[in-house]
């Protein structure tokens, strides 16, 4: 740094007495003097991840997949409309075999269509005296702890 310092007041002191030719060559020599020099410097990434530890000691090389880049698969959409009205289409996991058949609503149990598929309750609307309730209650206390330890600053 202190090279660096002497250089640059060494050619302030110069530039007012000296032509444009004399300039480039004294900026020549700068670039020269200052930027090329023998020493080495390293700049170091300080990273802490989970599975590399603590500032990354301890981290393997990245493994490359011997595939290269994986294709896409291509899965078939059934567009018949008849077999879309009738059939639960992908139910079926297995290689043989067809998806389930949808019945009539009369076949199915009354308690099917009592089921809530929208929005879960409020806690406010939710009895007290019911397990649900103090279930949700708990998670969401633990969601308020897990969000003020989270702002902590250490």
């Amino acid at each position: 740094m202190s090279k660096m310092l002497n250089v640059l007041q060494t050619c302030t002191k110069i530039l007012p007495q000296i032509s444009s030719p004399q300039i480039t060559s004294c900026n020549n020599w700068l670039s020269k003097a200052c930027l090329h020099t023998n020493s080495t410097n390293y700049a170091v990434k300080k990273t802490t991840t989970a599975a590399g530890g603590v500032l990354g000691l301890g981290k393997g090389k990245k493994k490359i997949s011997k595939l290269g880049s994986m294709e896409k698969k291509q899965l078939p959409v059934e567009t018949d409309p008849e077999r879309l009205v009738n059939y639960v289409c992908g139910s079926n996991i297995y290689i043989t075999g067809e998806d389930v058949k949808i019945k009539d609503d009369s076949e199915y149990p009354d308690w099917l269509w009592t089921l809530n598929t929208g929005k879960p309750p409020r806690i406010e609307d939710l009895d007290p005296n019911t397990k649900q309730y103090w279930l949700r209650v708990r998670a969401a206390g633990m969601r308020r702890n897990n969000k003020l330890r989270s702002m902590r600053k250490f």
